[in-house]
């Protein structure tokens, strides 16, 4: 388009990362010396943010090629993604069979995996590019990915790419041990005007066949200040004024055209509302706000809760530390996971109650069988203790009377009557002498 006019060998402000680009800025540098840091010196996570357009993708690149052939490197860009899921993308980054039917078989090939890459000396580094979009559940399988160790050193180097959104998360009390595993962390700041009027003239150094054309500072600064310093805002406003300048045959850019083209993005709605590069903060909070309409009601759902269950825990204190305002549908679910989970609390409360009678029937009958084998008579209940045993049949003319019971014989107290030796019976038989009552030695 322009290229020829302006004697460049291509688009110098195009909004694809390019690490040939990149403006060694002061934050860029410190960026990149942190993350130098946390690769060589196998620290916990590495956490980098920046706001939209500042510059993260690029840093990522640049960092990447830098990086020396004895590092396996799995980046995930796609992170709307389930736990599972975030698994089988990891897997499937480092080229392994991520098919297996259960998540214990995918963690075992993994852990193989990265066992084998320690001892032939590779380090295997997870990038996670755009990690605020990452669940709890997410974060926390990334969590456990890091407990795959040796005695000595990680298995996993992970480093998390995003926005100012991913500070707010691993603020989260859910993710405290998360948070404690990180050891490098750091905040892409936006660009100052003196930093703009060097990036800007930077990209069009490096793109310039011959002299390079160069923005006055007057440009610079009128773009410094609509874009705040966000480099992909620029890139945007850069490359718009030379598309404009080559239409008019300017071969100077001055600062009548740069504000012909600011009034024409603007108008356009190209470059949006003014931008806050400084923000560390989520523009979205982090937990849903309740209503006080639906606090009231969750009020009287937890009266009745704790009616029903003494030692549950309080469905209002689940929402204490909320906001002023919620989504209908945000309450609605709230409501149905509390109904749902009072109606569980009273299954199992009934389910143990008949588990109980259970038991103690087969308690007694235990102990009836006990006594019966120790020649005691069973113990009747307390209920039929003044019944008569046993009980009249319908079809009877008359009552049965109870026989007295006969405990059986002791099982020690049996013997088995001794028949009379031969001796004996010879003696008996001639003599007729009859046989003593105490028989003696013979």
């Amino acid at each position: 388009m322009y290229e020829r006019f302006y004697r460049l060998r291509e688009r110098p402000f195009a909004l694809t990362p390019d690490p040939d680009y990149l403006y060694p800025s002061r934050v860029h540098r410190e960026a990149l010396s942190y993350l130098r840091y946390g690769i060589e010196s196998h620290a916990g996570f590495v956490v980098i943010t920046g706001a939209i357009g500042s510059g993260k993708t690029t840093l990522l690149q640049t960092m990447m090629r830098g990086l020396d052939s004895q590092t396996t490197v799995a980046r995930v860009m796609n992170t709307l993604l389930e736990p599972r899921e975030l698994l089988e993308a990891v897997m499937i980054d480092l080229g392994l069979d991520a098919d297996a039917k259960s998540k214990p078989a995918l963690l075992k090939i993994l852990g193989e995996f990265l066992v084998n890459e320690r001892a032939a000396g590779r380090l295997v580094l997870l990038v996670i590019d755009e990690a605020q979009n990452l669940s709890l559940p997410a974060l926390e399988e990334i969590r456990m990915l890091s407990n795959l160790e040796t005695e000595k050193s990680k298995l996993l180097q992970i480093i998390l790419i995003g926005q100012p959104d991913l500070r707010d998360k691993l603020e989260r009390p859910e993710l405290e041990q998360l948070r404690q595993r990180i050891t490098v962390s750091y905040h892409l700041e936006a660009l100052d005007a003196d930093e703009t009027w060097r990036y800007i003239n930077h990209r069009l150094g490096r793109a310039s066949i011959g002299a390079p054309l160069e923005f006055p500072r007057g440009v610079t600064e009128r773009i410094h200040q609509r874009s705040n310093g966000v480099p992909r805002l620029i890139n945007v406003i850069a490359d718009a004024t030379l598309v404009f300048g080559y239409g008019e045959e300017r071969s100077e850019i001055d600062e009548a055209l740069i504000e012909e083209v600011i009034a024409d993005l603007d108008a356009t709605g190209v470059l949006g509302p003014r931008p806050n590069a400084n923000r560390h903060e989520s523009v979205v909070p982090v937990v849903p706000a309740v209503s006080d309409t639906f606090r009231a009601g969750l009020n009287a759902t937890d009266a009745a809760f704790r009616t029903t269950t003494p030692t549950a825990t309080s469905a209002s204190a689940f929402v204490s530390d909320v906001g002023p305002a919620v989504r209908t549908a945000e309450e609605q679910k709230l409501a149905r996971e509390l109904a749902e989970l009072e109606q569980a609390l009273r299954r199992r409360e009934q389910e143990m109650e008949i588990r109980e009678r259970e038991l103690a029937e087969q308690r007694r009958v235990l102990a009836d069988q006990y006594r019966l084998l120790r020649g005691q008579p069973p113990a009747q209940p307390a209920a039929a203790a003044a019944a008569a045993w046993p009980p009249v049949s319908p079809t009877a003319k008359a009552p049965v009377a109870p026989t007295a019971y006969t405990p059986a014989p002791a099982f020690g107290s049996y013997h088995m009557k001794r028949r009379p030796s031969l001796w004996r019976r010879v003696k008996k038989t001639l003599l007729g002498t009859p046989e003593p009552i105490l028989e003696d030695s013979l």
